[in-house]
């Protein structure tokens, strides 16, 4: 067998345990973004905007126990695509599926390393070039992902602790504020009804649909599961357990917001956590300082996450026919798919150089929502299908059947609110994520795959 032979079957290093991969579902669903979404979801919900972020777990996990229950059968990179084939059986919906899930990753990482050379001009005071220190900083964390899954899962659990120690603090000062106010008060209560008198289905759902999207990162779990020692263990562990922390987590900082600060001023606030931290530790001096720290970190993780999950997406799509075959080449002393990496850092910082992808990144939800469903209805299938192999975790054909549908109403609701709102703001998401959709079927046909089922079946 020659050389190029063997550089072509080399596979991912199997060296992640069920701890790492808790930490990589942690650090892919904390982010900056909760510190300004407490705010928004106070804004209705009040008091109760504890609620919401149960209610947006209980509606997440359905799908997460979904994708808890593929990792431990299918430990495939690129798995979303994967199991859509293989249980559907239509090569263009699976490279559909795979568009969407990679589109997510790679405009998180346009924005977000352009938010951290934001950040850093405005921790250093000096005039930085934002695009320029942007595509730089995608470049280093393309070096530590080609460097070796080992590397990224450690620089993922420094940032997973920096970024969670921010909100820790905010609960460990605000802790005894806790029973200082009722947390069924809501903007709808009425006088003679009471506190929690405003509290209808309607409220707290509309409160969900709104913090669901804190929750989102667990299925890039899918897309590293070939790289986990014991998928069929450590895959279930990892992604239940990180979803299980994000809900502790993120209900204690909304009770303890509500406990520091009126909701009232709370939702009124541009920086509502902020404010918190400053009621509540105002001994802590140049908090400011520290919190822009944070947030580096925190969309640092984020964009490395994402990379980490763009590179296995392509590298398994390509290996599954999707996708040209050099994207599937593995290097035969980092075991990392070293094309696809450099494919990624081309592709990212043509989106940084292009303008703004802020309504892009937004139109991503819609899309993996989408995935979510197709996933959902999938395993209902595979779950279906008679000789079909079992994982090591499985769930009641129920969940995979409530899964898909509470992500299709999440997607009707959120287009309905694009078709009503006077906010033309709202409308051009759900234009964008169609587009992303027809561009990908555009892709598939010029590319035409060949041999995807053969190769899906190996």
């Amino acid at each position: 067998m020659n050389d190029s032979t063997e550089t072509e079957t080399h596979e991912l290093n199997r060296t992640l345990g069920g701890w790492q991969v808790l930490f990589y579902g942690l650090g892919s669903m904390l982010g900056a973004g909760v510190y300004a979404l407490i705010g928004r979801a106070a804004e209705n919900l009040g008091n109760s905007v504890w609620l919401a972020f149960l209610v947006a777990m209980l509606a997440a996990m359905l799908t997460g126990l979904s994708y808890a229950c593929v990792g431990s059968r299918y430990a495939r990179a690129g798995g979303a695509a994967y199991v859509t084939h293989r249980a559907l059986g239509k090569p263009w919906l699976s490279y559909i599926v795979g568009i969407a899930v990679m589109m997510s990753g790679l405009t998180s990482m346009a924005t977000g390393s352009q938010a951290i050379a934001e950040n850093l001009a405005k921790a250093s005071g000096m005039d930085l070039p934002i695009k320029l220190t942007a595509i730089a900083l995608v470049f280093l964390v393309g070096c530590v992902i080609y460097r070796g899954i080992r590397e990224s899962m450690w620089a993922n659990m420094v940032c997973t602790i920096v970024e969670a120690s921010g909100l820790i603090f905010i609960i460990a000062v605000g802790m005894k504020y806790w029973g200082s106010v009722n947390y069924l008060e809501s903007a709808g209560d009425t006088l003679a009804g009471g506190p929690g008198s405003g509290i209808t289905l309607a409220l707290v759902m509309q409160g969900a649909v709104l913090t669901f999207y804190s929750f989102i990162g667990f299925e890039d779990i899918l897309n590293v599961s070939e790289e986990v020692k014991n998928p069929k263990r450590d895959v279930p562990f990892g992604l239940i357990g990180a979803m299980i922390l994000a809900t502790l987590i993120y209900m204690a900082v909304a009770i303890t917001a509500v406990s520091v600060v009126p909701w009232r001023e709370l939702a009124a606030s541009k920086t509502p956590l902020m404010e918190v931290a400053h009621r509540a530790a105002p001994w802590f001096k140049g908090i400011d300082g520290v919190y822009i720290g944070i947030t580096i970190f925190a969309i640092g993780n984020t964009a490395l996450l994402n990379y980490l999950m763009g590179s296995r997406l392509l590298y398994g799509m390509s290996r599954q026919g999707l996708l040209p075959k050099i994207l599937g080449k593995v290097h035969p002393i980092r075991r990392t798919p070293h094309i696809a990496v450099m494919v990624l850092f081309v592709i990212v910082a043509g989106l940084i150089l292009s303008g703004s992808v802020k309504q892009l990144a937004e139109s991503t939800v819609l899309l993996l929502l989408t995935v979510f469903t197709v996933v959902n209805i999938a395993l209902v299938v595979l779950k279906l299908r008679k000789g079909e192999e079992r994982g090591g975790f499985e769930v009641p054909i129920i969940v995979p059947i409530l899964g898909a549908f509470v992500c299709g109403t999440l997607i009707v609701t959120r287009l309905n609110t694009a078709l009503t709102s006077s906010n033309p703001a709202e409308r051009p998401a759900p234009v964008i994520a169609i587009a992303i959709i027809l561009i990908g079927l555009a892709l598939y046909k010029v590319l035409k795959p060949k041999d995807v089922a053969a190769k899906i079946d190996d």
